[in-house]
């Protein structure tokens, strides 16, 4: 592994982590000062890497003094090659996919390939990899040939620029990525499965079979997730919203249909968790 050297005087900081895959490998760094590589690994010179900057800014080079690449948060840099000296700015997050080069160096055809980490592609390949962190320990084997499996076809449609919908296992990314849009946009009155699936560079038809797979329609996802978001507002002690506000704010059609979807889903309705809620704060 590189040795790392501060920039500045002082000391530097950087926390790592990191899953594996097979021959895949998935990191994540974040530098709380300026850092830089003293060194590169040796016996890796066949992989495809790719850095994928969230916040700061990250750069490689080739030797101590010339900048090859500039990686600004928001973007990512995908190559093959021997890897470089690398560095990264103060307060810099980046993930770094680690990835075999037999599928992938044939499609970038001795380039490098940058582009904006917001792209629909890059939205399915980093909510895989976000699932790959949080179950990697847990898998079986089944479980890793499919991770690595998906891993491996969501970089390909990166280099691509689409997603290849025919590909079975690149459902369940498919859907967390949607999860995840969703949620960022819960209060956005255009939210709906079409929506998602344009953003996200799939079929309306593409989108809701990866949802069905998973046993609930993309429909049902966003009403139950506006729910739960307004049940956390009736729970609040600091303010009390009326339930017009919140079915205005969550997006329902009227007061009269939220509070029905509300009593359907929790089994109560929005007045009556609002009350049980304040007696349990209260010890009445």
């Amino acid at each position: 592994m590189p040795t790392f050297s501060s920039a500045t005087t002082g000391d530097f900081r950087v926390r790592s982590r990191v899953a594996k895959v097979r021959d895949a490998a998935l990191t994540d760094l974040a530098s709380a000062s300026v850092v830089r590589t003293a060194g590169t690994p040796h016996g890796y010179d066949d992989q495809v890497r790719m850095y994928v900057v969230r916040r700061g800014e990250w750069w490689l080079r080739r030797s101590s003094d010339r900048v090859e690449y500039t990686v600004p948060a928001g973007e990512f840099l995908l190559r093959h090659g021997p890897p470089l000296h690398f560095g990264a700015a103060a307060d810099t997050t980046v993930r770094i996919l680690t990835l075999p080069s037999a599928t992938l160096a044939p499609r970038l055809r001795n380039r490098s390939m940058t582009g904006s980490a917001d792209s629909a592609e890059m939205r399915l390949l980093m909510a895989h990899t976000n699932m790959v962190h949080a179950t990697v320990t847990d898998l079986g084997a089944s479980g890793v040939h499919a991770a690595h499996t998906a891993l491996i076809e969501l970089a390909k449609a990166v280099v691509a620029g689409r997603f290849d919908d025919a590909e079975p296992s690149l459902g369940i990314a498919l859907a967390q990525a949607a999860r995840e849009l969703a949620d960022r946009r819960l209060a956005d009155p255009g939210l709906s499965p079409a929506m998602l699936a344009r953003e996200l560079n799939v079929s309306v038809r593409t989108l809701q079979r990866a949802f069905t797979a998973a046993g609930e329609s993309v429909t049902a996802y966003i009403r139950h997730r506006r729910l739960a978001q307004a049940r956390l507002a009736l729970a609040d002690p600091a303010r009390r919203p009326t339930v017009s506000e919140i079915a205005a704010r969550w997006q329902f059609a009227d007061s009269s249909h939220f509070i029905r979807e509300f009593k359907k889903r929790y089994g109560q309705t929005p007045a009556d968790y609002a009350r049980s809620t304040r007696a349990q704060n209260f010890g009445g």
